[in-house]
């Protein structure tokens, strides 16, 4: 058992630091309704809409739950410049959260995710996006603003919260890396397919098991630990990153941190059991959690753990929502 005294330390510090989230911000647009027949037109059910809802996406949910651990977060993401993107600064000003990081571009959309819940059951979605990257001045002007920022705010650490959507290039991850260095400050990622072997250098890399094998290009299912540290081992040894945190769904979590020359501190947090509801936005409070605790130089495996049991608390609610603060701690005072 972890003492209780350096989980309360640990959770006040949280309110100090001020965490630097990059890249794809979306909405996430809700129709909630009661199903109770089938369509006669197709074999489909019939949704009765009860209540529309939009909610931040994506890194914009990197920034909520960051503000929900009672840290201060600054979003720094390239937008489109049409109706969708008012509505987004409408929630970002709604959440009182700075928006100072963003930049509107007529080159682009406001990605929108629209989830149609029926009975408290996700039954579609339909995704308003694009997916090609942002231009060279477009990123030259967000490394610009990334760079003023790290050097005016006292930032503990700097997120890449990647959905393959464009704002995040080979080109920013070296850049943001290499300004990260000359600000001593930690890099962590939560990664996607198209730019998953570019960040070279990171702090921390917290893939999930399937990018993991996708992005090693692997054969292995990585059904066992032993495959899944030495698969962890290579990625670390490719990309040179001090540390990994891969989430293994209902197996927990596999922390790898690189203590000397072909030394690891590795281990294999265990799930908690848990009512889920929604898997949504899980991955976006694992690397909160990580971030913050990067930011305060915390012990690897008390990290794991805190994170693994913060991603399965918001598995227990329909929809995309930032881990609860309160229940967080209670939980890990009893369980950690």
């Amino acid at each position: 058992m972890t003492d209780e005294k350096n989980i309360r330390q640990l959770f006040d510090n949280f309110r100090k630091q001020k965490i630097l989230i990059i890249g794809d911000v979306m909405i996430d647009s809700y129709l909630w309704g009661k199903v109770d027949r089938i369509s006669p037109e197709a074999p489909v059910p019939i949704v009765s809409l009860k209540k529309r809802e939009n909610r931040m996406g994506g890194a914009a949910n990197v920034a909520l739950n960051i503000q929900s651990l009672g840290a201060e977060p600054i979003l720094c993401s390239i937008i489109g410049k049409d109706d969708k993107s008012h509505v987004f600064f409408e929630l970002m000003k709604k959440q009182d959260l700075d928006v100072s990081g963003l930049i509107t571009s007529e080159n682009r959309i406001t990605t929108t995710k629209f989830r149609i819940i029926g009975n408290n059951v996700q039954m579609l979605r339909v995704d308003e996006e694009t997916e090609k990257s942002i231009t060279e001045e477009e990123t030259s002007n967000l490394i610009a603003k990334i760079d003023q920022l790290l050097d005016r705010e006292n930032i503990g650490a700097i997120v890449f919260e990647d959905y393959d959507k464009g704002v995040i290039t080979p080109v920013l991850i070296d850049a943001i890396v290499k300004l990260a260095k000359k600000y001593k400050i930690p890099v962590v990622v939560d990664p996607k397919k198209k730019n998953f072997m570019n960040y070279h250098g990171v702090t921390l890399f917290k893939p999930n098991l399937k990018e993991l094998r996708e992005g090693l290009k692997l054969d292995d299912d990585l059904d066992t630990m032993d495959s899944i540290s030495a698969a962890v081992k290579e990625l670390q040894k490719r990309l040179n990153v001090d540390t990994t945190l891969t989430t293994l769904s209902e197996r927990g979590v596999f922390f790898s941190k690189k203590v000397s020359d072909g030394e690891f501190e590795t281990g294999n947090i265990p799930a908690h059991i848990r009512d889920i509801a929604d898997v949504s936005g899980a991955g976006d409070t694992v690397i909160s959690i990580t971030a913050l605790c990067m930011a305060l130089n915390t012990d690897v495996e008390l990290m794991a753990k805190l994170a693994n049991l913060a991603g399965g608390l918001v598995c227990e609610y329909v929809g995309v929502v930032p881990v609860d603060r309160q229940r967080l701690f209670d939980e890990a005072i009893k369980k950690l």
